[in-house]
């Protein structure tokens, strides 16, 4: 009966594994299959919010009035999709100084609770993260961060208990300077790195 019961439990697990892969792919699929949002189609305003960077320092919507920001949303020990984000969010940084534009680059932690201020700087240090202009963001509740990029982004995302990981797009999100979401773009699998480019260059014009 034990090794029944125990099978059945491993059955479950694996049940629910499969179940959550499967919502994880079909949630980048329909990120991703949207491509491209040009600023014709987007105009949602940013919420204002504060919370607490890498270094632990305050940093607040303020901190990003008046400027062009690009942002996406990645925690630290995520098994799938966000290393590749983080290296394409870096590629982005790089090819910005290469071009001479000026960018500010915002990633919110989607599991606020594991990623501390720490965790988050040593996270992105991996990937040569130059935190002059990126600013990784933690110091909140998981239902405040869920609500927040609900309202500011059009954005959902979910905790899957089997796992502990969190399901959550892979966009990356183009905002002007008046503190509003104009584009959206792949962040994963193939970003358009000269089109964001030049969307941030028409924004500064």
């Amino acid at each position: 009966m034990v090794v029944c019961e125990k099978g059945i439990e491993r059955e479950e697990y694996a049940m629910k594994r499969a179940v959550w892969f499967i919502t994880l792919v079909i949630t980048i699929v329909l990120a991703t299959a949207c491509g491209s949002e040009k600023a014709s189609k987007l105009n949602i305003p940013v919420q204002p919010f504060a919370f607490t960077d890498q270094d632990g320092k305050p940093f607040s919507s303020a901190d990003v009035e008046n400027k062009v920001w690009v942002a996406n949303f990645i925690f630290t020990y995520c098994a799938t999709v966000c290393p590749t984000m983080t290296a394409n969010m870096a590629q982005l940084q790089k090819k910005a100084k290469e071009a001479g534009v000026d960018v500010e680059l915002v990633s919110f932690s989607v599991d606020p609770e594991q990623d501390s201020p720490e965790a988050l700087k040593a996270y992105l240090g991996k990937f040569a993260a130059d935190f002059s202009n990126w600013h990784a963001l933690t110091g909140y509740e998981f239902a405040e961060i869920k609500t927040f990029l609900l309202r500011s982004f059009r954005a959902t995302i979910a905790k899957d208990a089997a796992s502990e990981q969190v399901i959550h797009d892979t966009l990356l999100y183009l905002v002007d300077q008046n503190g509003k979401v104009v584009a959206r773009y792949d962040g994963m699998t193939d970003p358009p790195y000269d089109e964001i480019m030049e969307d941030i260059k028409l924004l500064q014009k």
